[in-house]
């Protein structure tokens, strides 16, 4: 496909807070997930709050619903942007959100927001999230396509009223559009008489707790069926020290053939704690 070097795109996304890159995947591709989201999108009712919308759909768990999820939340252009982005803060990234969403006619202007408020802690220091959204339809400035505020992941924004003009995002299916937890943004109105379908892929920082809850969404005989990679970013790891453990082992163990029923609490240290554990533990046994 057409899209460049994640190195090259991350530098767009850190310069602008959001990057749109066409061709990253067939459309062929996107159009199989909608195929196999039908039925879901036709169960799913509309939402209810200011927020997520009274005139939209929204759905989870997306890995669990179609096998070419895994190709959006995979596909190696956009994880490398990710862990670009990201890697600086933390020891691994993780999957913070896989979703489906359909914005029907009549749906207004989603309110500008940031997707990292959703955290409480001190902004500024790093990025906590990079979103990816693939289009299943076409977004034209018609029919809700997302609306993007540049720039604003280098200020604090305090009212609407500092926010400029925004980027509108119009692209086809197959292309990424790109964009920082910091970053201002929102789905425009959508004055068609279509519906329009995207997904969103969420990365963030692998030491916060995710938007979605990954072991609701993909319990252990569902993340049995996962490659290794992609069921470490659906939550099945640890993140080191320690953090995300079963059992004092990593979680990954529930998706062995056979999982003990007294796991043995294993150490998971970063390098440098582990020397300095191991040079005080060798110390002490020195002297016991």
């Amino acid at each position: 496909m057409g899209a460049a070097m994640p190195a090259s795109w991350s530098e767009s996304l850190e310069r602008d807070g959001y990057c749109v890159i066409p061709d990253v995947l067939p459309s062929s591709v996107l159009a199989a997930l909608e195929a196999d989201l039908e039925s879901d999108f036709i169960q799913t009712p509309l939402g209810d709050g200011d927020f997520y919308g009274y005139r939209t759909k929204r759905f989870g768990s997306l890995l669990r619903r179609s096998e070419h999820a895994a190709r959006l939340v995979m596909e190696p252009t956009v994880l490398g942007i990710a862990n670009s982005i990201l890697s600086g803060a933390c020891e691994r990234i993780q999957l913070n959100v896989a979703q489906a969403i359909e914005i029907h006619p009549g749906e207004i202007e989603q309110f500008p927001h940031c997707d990292h408020d959703m955290w409480s802690g001190a902004k500024g220091e790093h990025e906590y999230l990079v979103n990816v959204i693939w289009p299943l339809s076409r977004f034209t400035k018609f029919n809700g396509a997302t609306r993007i505020y540049p720039g604003t992941h280098r200020i604090q924004i305090t009212s609407l009223e500092q926010l400029g003009e925004p980027v509108v995002a119009e692209c086809d299916p197959g292309s990424a559009i790109c964009f920082l937890g910091s970053t201002v943004h929102g789905a425009g109105a959508n004055l068609s008489h279509d519906v329009r379908r995207a997904i969103v892929i969420g990365y963030s920082l692998g030491w916060l707790k995710p938007y979605e809850n990954p072991w609701l969404a993909y319990p252990p005989e569902i993340a049995k069926t996962f490659g290794p990679e992609l069921a470490g970013l659906a939550g099945y790891a640890q993140h080191r020290p320690n953090l995300g453990n079963f059992e004092g082992q990593c979680p990954s163990i529930l998706l062995k053939d056979s999982v003990p029923a007294y796991p043995r609490a294993t150490d998971a240290l970063r390098p440098d704690q582990q020397e300095a554990v191991h040079e005080f533990a060798r110390s002490r046994r020195a002297v016991a």
